[in-house]
């Protein structure tokens, strides 16, 4: 099994499936509250059919089905794992997918961020989230937890032993941490917990309940600045690299003798440009908030904020971080830094302490000679072409 780099998946039944040697992963919490039912009734059905499909290939015996399920899955009715049970408005559609893991010897697959549990909950104490033993342990009838991990991940056996399948073996899907969007996603916070975890993994080190060594995947390998930010604008931000392969900090996945991650080499930039807003123009000019507006809309301006890498930045710098996303994005066209009367292209580098005004890499298309399409070039001329008029 694979996750981004490991690659995450969209929770959607139909497109189906992400594949390796020993699993097959039927999309991706498709429980969440936040999908209000929507795949309730078809992720049974989509598991199903997926083990038929392996069972006619006779790929049954060495590929095994599994649902990567989010941990909103279960609940705890005393807020300790004893207490853990499957959601109750979810209860009768989760036993029958355990029951066939269960039949087919197919592993619970759950995914565990305790960042998320930070990000909702202000009170959340964050010593809880990390691997330490810096925060109060939770007594549970005299099993005591030190981490979230640990008694989420064993809120999950006794839901699981609660309902008949104490032996079915879990594997953690997806686990990691951010590094941007949120005052709580940070390069120290994404390396102490990463870190932490890691080595866990390394010592062979479970929970209480489940002693042995944990099957788990990190996620993720390198960030994403088109994934959906609905949950929060952190979403962009899990890669332990940056988007252009370069290690965000130091950690040790037992790989090299370094203890190091190693950058990717060879990389081709683009020209040292970029698009920042005129110092001239003004922060009252009507057209700022919708060229702001439309920038964000197809860039990414998710380190922008409060507690972010770029949560310092005064308003024009705001506004250039928006412009040059947009610009980079585009490839340094000309046209995409023509917002009326508010940017200009500077050839000297616009990043301030810790937030980083990028230069994309150059780009691929694909074809025989590496270069843009016609069609494609001519679509993308004319999206520009409209926004020089609005």
């Amino acid at each position: 099994m694979l996750r981004n780099g490991f690659p995450r998946m969209s929770p959607s039944i139909s497109p189906l499936i992400m594949s390796t040697s020993g699993y097959v992963a039927v999309g991706n919490e498709p429980f969440l509250q936040t999908y209000n039912g929507t795949f309730l009734s078809t992720t049974l059905p989509a598991l199903q059919n997926i083990q038929s499909a392996l069972i006619k290939a006779g790929l049954s015996s060495q590929v095994k089905v599994t649902v990567p399920m989010n941990a909103d899955v279960y609940e705890s009715a005393n807020s300790l794992p004893s207490g853990g049970d499957f959601r109750q408005d979810i209860h009768e559609y989760m036993l029958p997918i355990v029951k066939l893991l269960s039949d087919t010897g197919s592993p619970f697959t759950v995914n565990i961020y305790p960042f998320i549990s930070l990000y909702i909950d202000s009170n959340f104490p964050a010593e809880y989230a990390f691997f330490d033993g810096n925060a109060s342990p939770v007594n549970d009838g005299g099993t005591y937890y030190y981490n979230m991990l640990d008694a989420n991940l064993d809120t999950l056996v006794h839901t699981l032993q609660k309902n008949g399948f104490g032996n079915m073996p879990i594997i953690i899907g997806e686990i990691g941490w951010p590094t941007d969007g949120d005052r709580n996603a940070n390069m120290e916070y994404a390396r102490r917990f990463n870190q932490g975890f890691m080595s866990r993994i390394a010592g062979g080190k479970g929970t209480p309940l489940r002693p042995g060594p944990i099957d788990a995947y990190l996620f993720s390998l390198i960030d994403e600045d088109a994934k959906s930010i609905d949950p929060g604008n952190f979403e962009r931000h899990w890669g332990i690299f940056t988007y252009d392969g370069q290690p965000k900090y130091l950690l040790n996945l037992g790989t090299t003798n370094s203890g190091r991650l190693l950058p990717a080499r060879g990389i081709q930039y683009q020209e040292n440009k970029w698009c920042v807003m005129r110092p001239n123009a003004r922060l009252d000019d009507p057209s700022v908030a919708a060229s702001v507006s439309y920038a964000c809309s197809l860039a990414d301006c998710t380190k922008l904020g409060y507690g972010t890498s770029c949560g310092t930045l005064d308003g024009k710098g705001n506004i250039s971080y928006a412009f040059n996303s947009y610009f980079q994005i585009n490839n340094q066209l000309d046209e995409a830094c023509k917002f009326p009367n508010l940017s200009m292209i500077v050839k000297t580098n616009p990043s301030q302490g810790t937030c980083r005004f990028d230069v994309m890499i150059q780009p691929y298309y694909g074809g025989a000679d590496g270069r843009l399409p016609k069609q494609l070039g001519l679509v993308a001329a004319f999206a520009l072409f409209l926004l020089t008029f609005l």
